[in-house]
Formats: C-alpha cells, sequence, structure tokens
C-alpha cells in the first residue's frame, strides 16, 4: 500500500529549495503567512489522466492552457490511493487520508456492521450490507437530474439542485442496526473532508461530480458542500442511440463535462451552478472530467479509436479528449483573469485513477463470473450445507472480494481456488488469450488483506481478499471495454499532480514521489487553514505538498 511519504517530501521540499522555489523548513508548517495565502482553490481531477498523458500533451502544444498549468509546480511521480477507484481517489484528495482511515475502499462495497438497504424490522437481523456509491441510489437513475423531475432536459440541467441528498432514495441505503435508519454516504465516511473544514471557517463551497452519491464529501457534518451539482452520468443521454448512457458515446461524455463547466464558470462568476444567484468565488471548489476516462476504456466512439496505439501513446480519440480538457481549463484560467482573480486563485489538477493498461497489445479481457461462481460452488461441494461464500464482489482492474464466512481459514480457501484457475479472456484484436491465476498477480487473503490496507483483522468494511492482477488483465464480459482501473498497477496509479497560481512558485518540478492525499493539506494550507484541522491528516501524518 502505499502511504504517506515523510521523506520523499522533505526531499521534494529540498528540490525546491535548490532552486529557490522555498527553504526545507516550508514544508511542515500547519498554515500559510497571510501575504501568501489564496482566496481561492479550484481543484480539477481528470479522470484517467497519466502523467505520462499530461506529458505528451504539453510536449506537442507548449502554449497551451495545460502547458501553462504544468508550468507551476509540478509533480512528475504522484500516485492515487490503492484501489484506484473514483470514490476512494476522490475521498482521499480531499480529506487527506487512504481507505483504511477513510473507510471508503470503492464505490461499491460493503460493511458487515450494516443491515442491507430497506430494512425496517432490524432486530434479529443478521449484519452485512452492500454499500453502493453509484447511480443506483438515485430516485431516477436513467433522468440526468437524478429524479428532480425537471423539464427540458438536457437543457435545463444546470437548474438542477445543488442539494444532492435530496435526490438520494433512502430505500436504496444500507441501515445502521442501532438506529434503524438509513446511512447516507456522508454518514459513512470515517473522516471530515476539506469542505468540512472550509465551512468551518466561515469560506463558502462547491462541487461538481457524476452521481448524488458524491454528497459524500460533505463529510460527517453532512453540510461540508454548499453547492453540489452532480448530473447522474450514467442516465439516459438525450439526442444519443436509446438505451445508451452518457458514457458510452464519447461525444455524450464531452457534451456531459461541459454542463459542469459551465457550472464551474458560473461559480469563478461568483454565482451558484446555475448563475442565477449571487453568492461570492467559492474559497473550495472544482470538479471531475471523463470524457478522457470513456475515451481510454471505449475500443472506438465517433468513428475515432480510443485508448493507446502504442505502449503510452495517445490514439486519435484520447488525443481529441485532451485538446477538450485543455480547452476547458484554459476556459478557466481565461474567466479567472476576467474577473481579476489571478493574484488570489490556485488551481490543482489532478486524477481520481488513471486506467490500466496503456500498452493495447497487453491487455486481456477475463469474465470474472465464471470464476466467482467457481469459486461459490467449490466451497459448498466443500461444505456441505454452506451458502455461497462470496458476498459481495467488485473486480474491474483487481478483485475485492467480502466472505461469508470471515474466518482466515475461508479467505485461504478463496486465496487458493483463484490462484489455481486457468482459462481463456481475449486480447484487444478479440482473438482468445490464455490466463493463470485468474488473471491474479498477488493475493492478500484474510488477515495479510488488512496489514495491506493498515487495518486490523476483522474490521468490518475491508474486503476479506484483496487481488491485484496482472498487468493488462481487465475483468469483464464481452469486448467493450480496453482499459479500466481499481487496481494497483502502474498505470492506475500514475496520475498527474500540479499545483498553479496564487502562493506558488513558476517552473518548478519536483520528482521525488508524493501523494495525491497531500492535496486537502495542501488545500487548507493555502487557505491559511490549519492542516491537521482535518482527522485523516493527524491519524496518517498526511503533510501538505511543497508548493512554496
Amino acid at each position: 500500500m502505499f502511504r504517506h511519504h515523510l521523506r520523499p517530501v522533505a526531499a521534494a521540499a529540498a528540490a525546491l529549495a535548490a532552486v529557490g522555489g522555498l527553504t526545507a523548513a516550508t514544508a511542515g508548517p500547519a498554515s500559510a503567512s497571510p501575504a501568501s495565502r489564496s482566496r481561492h482553490v479550484l481543484l480539477l481531477s481528470v479522470d484517467g489522466l497519466h502523467q505520462s498523458d499530461l506529458a505528451w500533451y504539453v510536449a506537442r502544444h507548449p502554449r497551451s492552457a495545460l502547458a501553462r498549468l504544468a508550468g507551476g509546480v509540478e509533480y512528475t511521480h504522484a500516485r492515487t490511493t490503492v484501489p484506484s477507484d473514483s470514490f476512494p481517489g476522490m475521498v482521499g484528495q480531499l480529506t487527506g487520508g487512504d481507505p483504511g482511515v477513510t473507510g471508503v475502499y470503492y464505490d461499491d462495497g460493503y460493511s458487515n456492521a450494516l443491515l442491507p438497504a430497506g430494512t425496517t424490522g432490524c432486530a434479529g437481523v443478521r449484519p452485512g450490507a452492500e454499500v453502493d456509491l453509484t447511480e443506483d441510489l438515485d430516485k431516477d437513475q436513467n433522468s440526468l437530474d437524478a429524479g428532480q423531475g425537471l423539464s427540458g432536459l438536457p437543457g435545463s440541467i444546470l437548474n438542477m439542485t445543488g442539494d444532492a441528498a435530496r435526490l438520494i432514495d433512502p430505500a436504496k441505503l444500507p441501515v445502521d442496526p442501532k438506529t434503524c435508519k438509513p446511512v447516507h454516504p456522508h454518514s459513512y465516511l470515517k473522516v471530515n473532508t476539506v469542505f468540512d473544514v472550509a465551512r468551518k471557517a466561515g469560506l463558502r463551497t462547491a462541487w461538481s461530480d457524476k452521481h448524488v452519491a458524491y454528497e459524500i464529501l460533505d463529510g460527517p457534518s453532512g453540510d461540508g458542500i454548499q453547492d453540489l451539482f452532480a448530473p447522474e452520468i450514467n442516465s439516459l443521454a438525450v439526442g444519443y442511440p436509446a438505451g445508451k448512457d452518457w458514457t458510452k458515446d464519447n461525444a455524450a461524455t464531452e457534451q456531459y463535462d461541459a454542463y459542469k463547466v459551465q457550472a464551474v464558470l458560473n461559480e469563478i462568476d461568483g454565482r451558484d451552478h446555475s448563475g442565477t444567484r449571487r453568492t461570492g468565488v467559492p474559497a473550495v471548489f472544482g470538479m471531475n472530467f471523463q470524457s478522457v476516462s470513456t475515451a481510454q476504456k471505449l475500443p472506438d466512439s465517433d468513428g475515432l479509436t480510443g485508448g493507446y496505439t502504442t505502449p503510452g501513446t495517445p490514439g486519435p480519440l484520447l488525443a481529441k479528449n485532451l485538446a477538450f480538457v485543455d480547452r476547458e481549463v484554459g476556459a478557466f484560467l481565461a474567466e479567472i483573469h476576467e474577473r481579476g482573480l489571478d493574484g488570489s486563485t490556485t488551481v490543482i489538477l489532478s486524477s481520481k485513477h488513471g486506467q490500466s493498461p496503456t500498452d493495447p497489445k497487453a491487455l486481456t479481457r477475463i469474465d470474472d463470473g465464471p470464476l466467482l461462481d467457481g469459486l461459490n460452488a467449490a466451497w459448498k461441494a466443500a461444505h456441505p450445507g454452506a451458502g455461497d461464500l462470496v458476498a459481495h464482489a467488485v473486480d474491474d482492474d483487481a478483485m475485492l472480494l467480502w466472505l461469508s464466512d470471515r474466518s482466515q481459514a475461508a479467505a485461504e480457501f478463496a486465496k487458493a481456488y483463484l490462484l489455481a484457475r486457468s482459462g481463456t479472456g481475449n486480447g484487444i484484436d478479440g482473438a482468445a488469450r490464455p490466463f493463470t491465476a485468474s488473471g491474479l498477480k498477488t493475493v492478500y487473503a484474510g488477515a495479510a488483506a488488512a496489514r495491506y490496507f493498515h487495518v486490523r483483522p476483522g474490521d468490518s468494511r475491508v474486503p476479506d481478499v484483496f487481488g491485484i492482477s496482472q498487468y493488462g488483465v481487465v475483468y469483464t464480459g464481452g469486448m467493450g471495454k480496453i482499459a479500466e482501473h481499481g487496481g494497483a498497477a502502474a498505470d492506475d496509479l500514475d496520475v498527474p499532480l500540479v499545483v498553479y497560481g496564487a502562493g506558488t512558485p513558476h517552473d518548478v518540478r519536483v520528482s521525488a514521489p508524493v501523494r495525491t492525499t497531500q492535496i486537502a493539506p495542501t488545500m487548507l494550507r493555502l487557505l491559511g487553514l490549519n492542516p491537521r484541522a482535518l482527522d485523516a491528516v493527524r491519524i496518517e501524518h498526511t503533510r501538505p505538498l511543497p508548493v512554496r
């Protein structure tokens, strides 16, 4: 597990000091001096983006907006969380914590301490429940407004409420056995967020993301984000082939992203996301982009080939999307300048996760369904009268299993079974491709999985089995995707991280390893707030990035 790096951060501080960017002592203070504080921090996550993608684009477009951002402080060896999924990745950036501390392992996890969704009579109900943070929580997952009932969609989407929690169906939430009440995402999070801290300091907050379940970023207070714009990306895409959501056609994803871009532009202008109410420019705000991610995953879209042509070289669809993101980032920078906010705004660009593989020839698609069915059958054959061993599973390019029997023996049984399975998947060209060990390189079982995530054995949320896949393996039926994330390959973890604008030097490159969890304390320090106000920062000793 990639934890906080005390020595590398110190090395990064020294590297900056060597070029006049800071002194070694400035890496650790709790707050910034008033003269160097930012008043606004704009955080941008370009989901799927690798550091190598950013370097590729900037080298070919040295006068681009992305090149301008990279001309601030660029951390060339930044890594996101493991698992490298959207939820732990975003939660890590805004709490300073890894999954073992935040309690968020995936967008679709499991808790052995909660009761299944829909439970109304809690007495005598056995704990064990899926914790779903996807579109499934929406009142209407087929509608872009998540069930608010707006007319004129998609053009009216900016009129969507900024109170995303209102659009969650409580009947779809797991239940707390102590209160017998649904557990909302923000209550499931174990630690507070940057938004929590900013609100307590009297600062305005806003965020835009892809599901209303991102109200998890409100933090335990439940009101950390004053304006959360969360149009549903997995809703039916109006104007595109019937039955397809906004991720199945890359042009649709760009259109979807553009709604969130407009929301952020409205916020830069000092209004709410809809542009109809004057609120002042948020101190903490931002959004995620999805179009790069779909360009990496889709085999083709809009007549262009997706993914990479050769290892690390973006293909035509991905190159098009890098240009799209560049234009939108340029719009942000232009609006910041137009509003006279250059001297008071810091922009941070990173990614929740990368995407694997970037070498198309390495792709091996494996249908995980037969593997899990076989595991359950083997368990029941060895234990007459037993039910399925796998209570819940998430498999993208890693394998996370929560078991009905949490003993070490059961976890070892699952590990042995999976490592003994061979079969045939398919490659980038659709041709048969053999696999061994269920496509896994390393499997952590029971206590070993708990140690990997730095929690105690028996922790109610940690997966009982965590499998790190062989490079290039994607668990999927059919041939609809050519890349995924969630695992621990370099392609999953190596993301860009740049800090640009107020309070930061120019043209500084830091090659020492850093973590995206360091973004959270950095944001607070830029705003003149104490990073140690974050629970995860105190628990993990997460250091701010050396930006001065």
